[in-house]
């Protein structure tokens, strides 16, 4: 007759909760990179307030208004929401500064919203590029880019094709 052996062996299941534990080092890492890139993916509608007034200002004047006030928006300060501690209007550009409930990876960093046009077509609808994004063929970039939060957290929109 022979014993049979039921279960496993403590070595056994110490390689099982190993093989585990280094899956979840490995998950990590990007599970805290999508986490910060749908904090900013939440936070950005907030900039649509402020496209409206740009977008007419441009089909009007062919300009931008160069600050919050001349926009007619509330100052900087007033435009916030849980993960946005100011948006700030400059010149065709929208700068997204986040802080509020914001993750401590965010906070102080700013996302750039530009606007694009066609120079010499003011009738073009204006195009907005999201931080490193690509400006479309024949667009001309309005405001500076200021943005300075790494590329791993900006949404795919928001990145650069070539990066």
């Amino acid at each position: 007759m022979s014993a049979c052996k039921n279960g496993f062996t403590m070595i056994e299941m110490m390689v099982v909760v190993a093989i585990i534990g280094i899956l979840a080092i490995m998950a990590v890492p990007s599970y805290l990179d999508k986490f910060i890139r749908d904090q900013i993916v939440e936070a950005i509608p907030l900039a649509d307030v402020a496209k409206k007034p740009l977008e007419a200002a441009w089909t009007s004047t062919q300009s931008f208004p160069s600050d919050n006030a001349t926009a007619g928006l509330p100052g900087a300060d007033k435009m916030v929401n849980n993960f946005i501690s100011a948006v700030n209007v400059q010149n065709g550009a929208i700068h997204i500064t986040f802080g509020n409930r914001a993750n401590k990876l965010l906070k102080g960093k700013q996302l750039s919203i530009r606007a694009a046009v066609v120079e010499d077509a003011p009738i073009v609808p204006v195009a907005w590029v999201c931080g490193y994004a690509e400006v479309p063929d024949k667009m001309t970039p309005r405001g500076d880019n200021r943005t300075n939060i790494p590329v791993s957290y900006l949404p795919h929109k928001c990145r650069s094709l070539s990066k």
